[in-house]
């Protein structure tokens, strides 16, 4: 039984030694079908890449050495170590292609961008040469026969400042300096509009309400720099101020005579139906006012107008 079992294993191990040469070649084979025609691809992209096909960039079918019948000295080597070096020559040249591809891609799209710009330029300047007139030369004068008579220039119109004696009479006026800055501003303008300095009184009043928006006496201010321009002729810039004076604090102590001093503006402007709706206004907010303090501006006011 042991002489048995030798000759059977010993034949299953030639047959395994048969059987794997017989594989080993089919599967060469194989391979040398698909390097032959891969190498043969890269041929042809070679000559789609690199025109001219001359020996700077295909190696030679047939080297010199061959052509005179000569022999090769190299080392014979196995069927798997000349299949890797093929394969690392492919993908040498494969690398090659590669490179020369992008870079030719990167210099069309320069060229093509120095192009575009080239024409941007041309067209811009072709543009402008167009658009500018040929200079004048200054050596050759226009003839007098041609040239235009002059225009002169209208007089500039100056606007007539105030006279020497409304001056003084102004600088008479005395600015009071107490330790209330702001009410200094208010008396002072109110000054200057009590002695009939109207223009004056509308520049020193502005400026109070201005600078001093908070002051105890913000509500005389704003409402004397309406009546300032009220009593300069001056309705239509009255009113903003009036209106102004009663909107922003309607218990303010000047508030109601804004009210009534808005009427009459509306009035001097001809605009019955508005003076009519700030007399109504003032009679319903301030009955009291309208009954004592102000009661005879107010009944006046009511009589200058048909109000329905």
């Amino acid at each position: 039984m042991g002489m048995n079992f030798t000759r059977a294993a010993f034949a299953s191990l030639a047959l395994a030694g048969l059987a794997v040469p017989a594989a080993a070649s089919a599967q060469d084979t194989t391979t040398e079908a698909r390097l032959r025609k891969a190498e043969a691809e890269i041929r042809a992209l070679q000559r789609q890449v690199f025109p001219g096909g001359d020996g700077r960039y295909f190696e030679p079918q047939i080297t010199a050495q061959q052509q005179q019948g000569g022999t090769t000295n190299a080392p014979s080597t196995t069927a798997v170590t000349d299949i890797l070096a093929r394969l690392d020559a492919m993908e040498s040249q494969i690398a090659r292609l590669t490179s020369q591809t992008e870079e030719n891609t990167n210099a069309i799209a320069q060229l093509g961008t120095r192009l575009g710009a080239l024409e941007v330029t041309s067209s811009a300047a072709a543009s402008a040469a167009q658009a500018t007139p040929a200079p004048i030369s200054a050596a050759t004068p226009t003839p007098a026969a041609s040239r235009p008579s002059p225009t002169p220039a209208p007089a500039a119109s100056r606007p007539a400042g105030p006279t020497a004696e409304r001056l003084a009479a102004v600088q008479a006026i005395a600015k009071p300096k107490t330790d209330n800055a702001g009410d200094d501003e208010y008396s002072y303008g109110f000054r200057l509009w009590e002695a009939g300095f109207f223009p004056e009184a509308q520049q020193q009043l502005t400026m109070f309400v201005e600078k001093y928006p908070r002051h105890e006496r913000i509500s005389y201010g704003r409402n004397l720099l309406g009546r300032a321009y009220l009593d300069d002729g001056k309705a239509k810039d009255a009113a903003p101020w009036f209106l102004k004076n009663y909107q922003t604090d309607k218990q303010g102590a000047r508030a109601p005579d804004s009210l009534l001093y808005l009427a009459e503006a509306m009035m001097a402007q001809k605009d019955t139906k508005r003076a009519c709706i700030a007399l109504a206004e003032f009679g319903e907010t301030y009955p009291a006012v309208a009954s004592g303090r102000l009661k005879s501006q107010y009944e006046g006011d009511r009589a200058k107008v048909k109000c329905t």
